[in-house]
């Protein structure tokens, strides 16, 4: 291992030696011979490579500190040999020089900068600044009673130790809640049942449709899953739901993952009268008051654990500025943009996933089995030379190369697919915490915070990981078994822990990536309480620029001619102007659809307690049948919500409109294509 000290404290690891006994947990027993033949390499190289893995693995020099019955969490030995497999080839892959060593540098942190840190992560850096932004109070006005006592016990650190440093005077936290002491209490706020994509409705109870067809989310219908299904709510906060249930339930010191399907749940989220909301149907600017909410929400989760929410702070990343491999997602989709307009997954990830797709997914041992560590060394410069001028040829690559290529891609990120700032914390609830949802709900929470570029790329992967599985048949590949090769491809970062922590929770990384490819309909969803709150936050934001306005001479004058006139919300991005004559006012329970792209462009419908979108979607559709272009008739259409208390909202054809229309009245309904 190549270590670099700095006087900041800081370390630099440039490789990492994954076979080292000291660093690889309870994994003493042997485990090569019990391994079925269906489940081994298939190479003489790789059963050699393993083999060393097992003498090193049955070492006796093993510190205590790492043995087997101080592990946090494991399964039998026997059940990881695939991981440890992969760690070796990844190793060898690095040592031949086939990969480049790329950089993470971590920093500790001085007392009260995590704390600064996450409240300029949520959205509530004047907290610290002690400006009164519009914003932040937004943002304040529409937290739950956990999330805003998480808030408290934030600030409250934060400004003791301020106070220590004497640095300078700041606010207090009862001038913000309103509390009668600056210690957290979990009174401040009630919270009532919140309405899926709604507005908070007291005492409402959610309206669940029957199971049909399309009604729910279904996840865990794998062969070998149980029959008993569990639900998932989202309309009550994560955090508050589980506060009563923290008092009778005591968590096991140490968890021990069983590899069988049959061992996960099977969760059904059902629709309610909102539909479901996928994080692509939502406008950047409410997806990034989500991420807020949602950092907010894990933290407040997390609290009420009992678990503390450790975070990685990631000081520098270094990266190259060009080519494909070792290159950032952002740089590389900027690169991609301009060649594909509107491209969200990186173009040679893309090719390298429709590779595999097209005549890979029944290869036995696909992922499992590396291909030619020369070939793919040869077919990665080739492709750096020759990809953008599409001259590379794709016939060449064998399926296994090109399986080597997609893993090579993953973990030369300059910056790991799933961030690593939160990844310690959600190793730690999973060792800690055996209940399946529980895990499941904070995972939902760390999707919803990963940067668009890594959530669509990581979306994209997860998709071709569950045909994989779903090909067990032909290419031998279960679910435990994609997810121990792909656990090390992702979490075994190069960073100052990565001997340490991520080597020690082998078994709880492969669980974690078990849960994102079996659940990943779930994982994309984004829980209606958390859109609920951007309603409020959207509109408290447009009270106060009422307000505002309300002071200003010259605009009382303008809204004094205007008084006749409907008074429109502000028109946001992608909204679309019509003529006078098509923006009167309509009487209450019509909206007026506008459909741009048609030949008939507007049309008022009345709504009752049936009225789904996709009715409307189809009336239009026979409006227009004749009349509109064979483009338009050819393209998938949806259902937008535009302006009001939100940015602009794709809506599930199975959104029940009468519903959504008394949540956000002053909206716009638009139909258009749904963005890819």
């Amino acid at each position: 291992m190549t270590m670099e000290m700095k006087d900041s404290g800081s370390v630099v690891l440039t490789a990492y030696h994954p076979h080292s006994p000291a660093r690889i947990p309870g994994m003493e027993q042997s485990f090569v011979q019990d391994i079925p033949p269906s489940h081994s390499p298939t190479s003489r190289k790789s059963v050699s490579r393993c083999r060393r893995i097992n003498r090193m693995l049955s070492n006796e020099s093993v510190p205590p500190a790492f043995s087997r019955s101080n592990s946090q969490a494991s399964v039998d030995s026997t059940s990881m040999e695939d991981f440890w497999c992969e760690v070796e080839s990844i190793k060898e892959s690095r040592e031949d020089g086939s990969e480049e060593a790329m950089l993470l540098e971590f920093k500790p942190a001085d007392e009260g900068e995590l704390e600064a840190e996450w409240l300029q992560d949520v959205g509530l850096s004047t907290l610290i600044s002690g400006a009164e932004e519009e914003d932040g109070q937004a943002l304040l006005s529409t937290l739950t009673r956990t999330q805003t006592a998480a808030v408290q016990k934030r600030y409250n650190t934060y400004t003791q130790t301020l106070r220590k440093k004497n640095k300078h005077t700041v606010r207090d936290v009862r001038d913000i809640f309103g509390t009668s002491d600056s210690s957290p209490t979990f009174e401040t706020v009630p919270v009532s049942p919140v309405s899926s994509n709604g507005i908070q409705l007291p005492g409402q109870k959610p309206v669940w449709k029957s199971v049909g067809s399309k009604s729910c989310l279904d996840c865990g219908t794998d062969k070998g899953s149980p029959s008993i299904t569990e639900e998932l709510s989202y309309d009550v906060s994560f955090s508050e739901s589980i506060t009563v249930f923290l008092k009778t339930q005591e968590w096991a010191k140490n968890q021990r993952f069983k590899k069988e399907d049959s061992a996960l749940p099977k969760f059904i989220v059902r629709k309610s009268r909102f539909g479901l909301t996928e994080v692509g149907d939502l406008s950047p600017e409410d997806m990034k008051k989500i991420r807020y909410l949602s950092l907010i929400e894990l933290t407040a989760f997390y609290d009420a654990l009992g678990v503390e929410l450790k975070r990685n702070r990631l000081e520098r990343v270094r990266g190259r500025e060009n080519g494909l491999f070792g290159v950032p997602l952002t740089i590389l989709l900027e690169n991609d943009q301009k060649k594909v307009p509107g491209t969200k997954v990186p173009l040679i990830f893309q090719k390298l996933l429709l590779k595999l797709e097209e005549t890979g997914l029944e290869t036995e041992g696909i992922l499992r089995v590396p291909g030619s560590a020369s070939r793919v060394k040869n077919l990665r410069q080739e492709l750096e030379a020759k990809f953008y001028e599409d001259t590379f040829d794709w016939d060449q690559v064998r399926n296994n190369d090109a399986a080597g290529l997609l893993k090579m891609f993953i973990r030369e990120l300059p910056s790991p697919l799933f961030t690593v700032e939160y990844l310690p914390a959600f190793i730690t609830l999973v060792e800690k915490i055996s209940k399946i949802k529980l895990q499941l709900q904070a995972l939902h929470l760390l999707i919803m915070l990963m940067p668009e570029a890594n959530r669509d790329t990581a979306k994209a992967f997860l998709q071709f990981l569950k045909k994989v599985v779903a090909n067990e048949g032909k290419n031998k590949m279960n679910l435990w078994n994609v997810s121990m090769i792909v656990a090390p491809n992702l979490f075994i970062y190069k960073g100052k822990r990565a001997n340490q922590q991520e080597m020690q929770a082998a078994a709880t990384t492969a669980h974690i990536v078990r849960l994102l490819i079996r659940y990943q309909d779930i994982l994309w969803t984004v829980p209606s309480f958390l859109i609920s709150q951007v309603r409020k936050m959207n509109e408290a934001a447009m009270n106060n620029s009422k307000r505002q306005l309300m002071f200003d001479k010259g605009v009382r004058k303008l809204l004094r001619r205007k008084t006749m006139e409907r008074e429109r919300p502000e028109r946001p991005e992608g909204a679309v102007t019509f003529p006078p004559y098509l923006q009167s006012d309509i009487p209450e329970g019509v909206i007026r659809v506008y459909a741009p792209l048609h030949s008939k462009v507007s049309m008022a419908i009345q709504l009752n307690s049936q009225t789904k979108a996709k009715d409307i979607l189809a009336r239009f559709h026979c409006e227009n049948s004749r009349g509109s272009s064979q483009n338009v008739r050819g393209q998938i259409q949806s259902l937008h919500e535009i302006g009001g208390n939100i940015g602009q909202h794709c809506l599930d054809p199975d959104a029940f409109m009468l519903d959504v229309y008394r949540a956000n009245p002053q909206a716009e309904w638009v139909i258009k294509p749904k963005a890819s």
